[in-house]
């Protein structure tokens, strides 16, 4: 059984740093992408990547502020936010697939992806 669940939102001020934890289970080298949605506004991917091989790719939104990594022995897939803003406000969602699918995923794209989580919220103040 596929589970993704999202860990670290937080209310930050900003210019700080928060990290975000997607842990997949279920799921052979799966790639995966962060999404965002703030109220009002359709969801954007800000960041994928292929836990096989690790090719990654950033939203231009936040290129240089925000970091993907995996950490294999644990399953999951971490979203490095520094320098936050408040533009940044959104509720954060991890979803993934695996197979096929992530050799010809783009990362970003929400038709990539099949799984889910549940999302987490962040809000940054100014």
């Amino acid at each position: 059984q596929v589970q993704l669940e999202e860990f670290g939102g937080d209310s930050v001020q900003a210019g700080g740093s928060l990290r975000l934890s997607c842990a997949a289970s279920g799921l052979s080298s799966p790639c995966i992408g962060w999404f965002r949605q703030a109220p009002g506004q359709e969801r954007e991917g800000v960041a994928g990547i292929w836990t096989r091989g690790g090719r990654t790719l950033y939203a231009d939104s936040v290129k240089g502020r925000f970091t993907i990594s995996q950490d294999n022995a644990k399953n999951t897939v971490y979203l490095q936010m520094d320098t936050l803003k408040p533009d940044d406000t959104a509720m954060y969602t991890c979803a993934a697939n695996t197979g096929w699918a992530c050799v010809t995923a783009s990362l970003l794209a929400q038709f990539d992806y099949k799984y889910w989580g549940q999302g987490t919220q962040v809000t940054i103040s100014s």
